[in-house]
């Protein structure tokens, strides 16, 4: 049901269950998947795609132009996935040339006051408490978990199944598997209650934390340490993650 009170743009396209609250605005080229509910006062502008069963809550504002000067009105996108939930005041920019589009992914939380910035990539599962900032060609993934007021760099690389403290800076990348707290932010463990609950096992468990112990507590620089968990640590996907993410990491990761 569209609210007569709202605006659509004759161009956009939405399934016939969609629904769009009083006073929201949704601009051209935009299409909204099945069950997606806009709330009252809500934005979705041009160049948007909006998957299934997602909610926009008021205030909240899809697919603006990316606040970067380079930004000179090239073509670009923002996607969002299925079953995610954009929640008041939060904002989520188009890409620019840079990468041509701003990606959330599906079955994730974006709480009040959230910024997305330009370019950034969120995959899926993915919780960002109130007042979280994203900067431009951020990307978090899946099942990564930010606590409140965190300020994330840009071109950081959050990975996932990570839990971060709420408050925190984030300047470098922060590995798969840990949790991130302190000022200055730093490893403080692995998210072993979050695996735990993700259907993990203990051998999985085990094999993340003697990865980490390596890493954080041997004594090694970066590049003795990784050698040795590939000749200790018995070889696994969790293993191989942790590793292949520390060496594509350009600005380093954070420290333990």
């Amino acid at each position: 049901m569209i609210s007569p009170l709202a605006y659509v743009h004759p161009e956009a396209k939405l399934h016939e269950t969609v629904e769009v609250g009083p006073f929201a605005f949704i601009d051209k080229d935009v299409e909204i998947g099945e069950g997606t509910v806009i709330d009252p006062n809500a934005t979705v502008c041009e160049h948007t795609r909006i998957g299934k069963f997602c909610h926009v809550f008021p205030s909240a504002v899809v697919g603006a132009i990316p606040q970067d000067l380079k930004f000179q009105g090239e073509l670009t996108y923002t996607y969002i996935g299925d079953y995610t939930t954009l929640r008041e005041c939060s904002t989520v920019h188009r890409g620019t040339a840079s990468k041509g589009k701003t990606v959330v992914g599906s079955h994730c939380l974006i709480m009040a006051y959230c910024h997305v910035a330009h370019d950034v990539v969120v995959h899926d599962h993915v919780i960002m408490s109130n007042a979280t900032q994203l900067a431009g060609e951020v990307v978090v993934e899946d099942y990564a978990i930010i606590g409140g007021g965190t300020l994330v760099h840009q071109f950081s690389h959050i990975g996932g199944h990570v839990m971060i403290q709420g408050g925190s800076l984030i300047n470098k990348d922060v590995p798969p598997f840990v949790l991130a707290a302190r000022e200055p932010t730093q490893y403080c463990g692995i998210n072993s209650v979050g695996l735990g609950r993700r259907g993990f096992s203990k051998e999985q468990i085990e094999h993340i934390q003697q990865t980490y112990r390596l890493i954080y507590m041997s004594k090694l620089n970066i590049s003795q340490a990784l050698e040795q968990v590939l000749a200790e640590v018995p070889q696994c996907a969790e293993r191989d993650m942790i590793v292949d993410f520390i060496k594509n990491s350009p600005r380093g990761v954070i420290k333990g």
